[in-house]
């Protein structure tokens, strides 16, 4: 597929919405739609076989989700993952984590997304005040055994896709 314009059509602190005119293999023209997000980060804290979890409002998909913490830097900025890891790990649980392990590359939504994560475990952790964002008032955190954990993904009381993968490379790690 080759791309042959490109044009914004919305944009704010976030995200920038866009669409490119493309060509397709057989010749044929087309419009792409591409979400542009910066890269983020998502943690799984670990705390032995206790999980940490946050519960915010989604408004997307009009309820509340359970999430491991996640997030990215403000104004669309790019910076150090790592820092970042243990900035919304902080911010979001008020944990800190003396042991960061990557775990793995993560691409949120690639069909129509155009933002890369990565993946830490969170371990050594010490407890202290979040410092939540404005957006982030109405945010709860939790620890949750693995047991709760898979039960809550089983019966769809977890459907974060970001949360999913992570415990999906989670478990590859601890099998490696």
């Amino acid at each position: 597929m080759e791309t042959l314009g490109s044009r914004t059509v919305y944009s704010n602190r976030w995200m920038e919405v866009r669409e490119d005119t493309i060509r397709r293999s057989d010749g044929t023209t087309g419009i792409y739609g591409v979400v542009d997000r910066p890269d983020f980060v998502l943690v799984v804290p670990r705390d032995g076989e206790r999980f940490h979890l946050v519960e915010q409002f989604r408004y997307p998909v009009g309820r509340r989700c359970w999430e491991f913490p996640a997030g990215t830097l403000p104004d669309r900025a790019i910076g150090d993952p790592d820092e970042l890891a243990h900035r919304e790990l902080r911010e979001e649980t008020g944990l800190r984590a003396a042991r960061l392990t990557f775990l793995g590359p993560l691409n949120a939504t690639p069909a129509t997304l155009r933002q890369r994560g990565r993946v830490y475990l969170a371990t050594e952790l010490t407890s202290g005040e979040p410092e939540r964002e404005p957006e982030e008032q109405d945010m709860r955190s939790a620890w949750f055994t693995r047991a709760d954990l898979e039960r809550m993904i089983r019966t769809g009381e977890i459907t974060d896709s970001g949360t999913l993968a992570a415990y999906s490379l989670l478990l590859l790690h601890e099998r490696a």
